[in-house]
């Protein structure tokens, strides 16, 4: 598999971080990785999600510039779900478009990472959702949870849409809050998750602002990561 989809068990939760870590890591293996986001929200001229993206991989914008229409397919100004950005601005939001993209970007680059917008159940019309299209296109899915009180229900949620869909679960990542909260509920999320639904825990990102220290911290997850897609341990 030399693709794959971030996905979140809400809005804000450290995906767009993960895919960044991931693209740097796959970088530093000698692949030639590109991330993507179908549907950018809340932002205003360069994609925001993917600069930062950029900026952990040690990119600059000129370096992906020439594919960025491919990169980034659909951009609105509205920080809301897809269906309702685009609605404010009087479009319509593409599979096909989505979809020639997607194909686009993996004739030029050995690997895509996908961030999705939101959660798993992000809506892009009255009908459909993000999600759907991943289907489609038959991508194998990593879960990203925010490591807090409330993680059990949205992170079993999550899952349970995503197999619903019939998609492969790669397993889930969790992210610290900056905000204090009880050890004994963030140590018990990720057992519980994985004891009821079985799923893979990739490993937990502890919250650092340094770049070099969260990147060390990502490391044993992007090994954890690149075996469930190879089947092979990393060297």
């Amino acid at each position: 598999m030399n693709s794959v989809l971030i996905t979140g068990t809400d809005t804000a939760v450290g995906k767009t971080v993960v895919c960044g870590l991931l693209g740097r890591y796959l970088l530093e293996k000698g692949r030639n990785p590109v991330t993507q986001k179908w549907i950018q929200t809340g932002s205003r001229g360069f994609p925001s999600d993917i600069a930062v993206h950029l900026k952990l991989m040690g990119k600059k914008k000129s370096d992906v510039e020439k594919y960025l229409p491919h990169i980034t397919p659909y951009t609105f100004t509205l920080a809301a779900s897809a269906h309702l950005a685009a609605s404010c601005e009087n479009k319509k939001i593409s599979e096909r478009k989505i979809k020639y993209s997607f194909r686009m970007l993996k004739k030029h680059f050995d690997f895509v990472i996908v961030e999705a917008i939101g959660g798993a159940l992000v809506p892009f019309n009255k009908s459909k959702f993000v999600i759907d299209i991943a289907k489609d296109l038959n991508l194998p899915v990593i879960i990203v949870a925010k490591n807090k009180l409330g993680a059990i229900n949205h992170t079993l949620l999550t899952i349970e849409a995503i197999k619903a869909r019939q998609l492969k679960i790669l397993g889930i990542i969790f992210n610290d809050s900056p905000k204090r909260e009880n050890m004994v509920i963030l140590q018990d999320n990720p057992k519980i998750i994985k004891t009821i639904s079985g799923k893979m825990i990739l490993g937990n990102l502890p919250w650092l602002k340094n770049q070099n220290l969260l990147y060390k911290a990502f490391l044993p997850i992007g090994d954890a990561i690149l075996t469930q897609l190879t089947g092979k341990t990393p060297k």
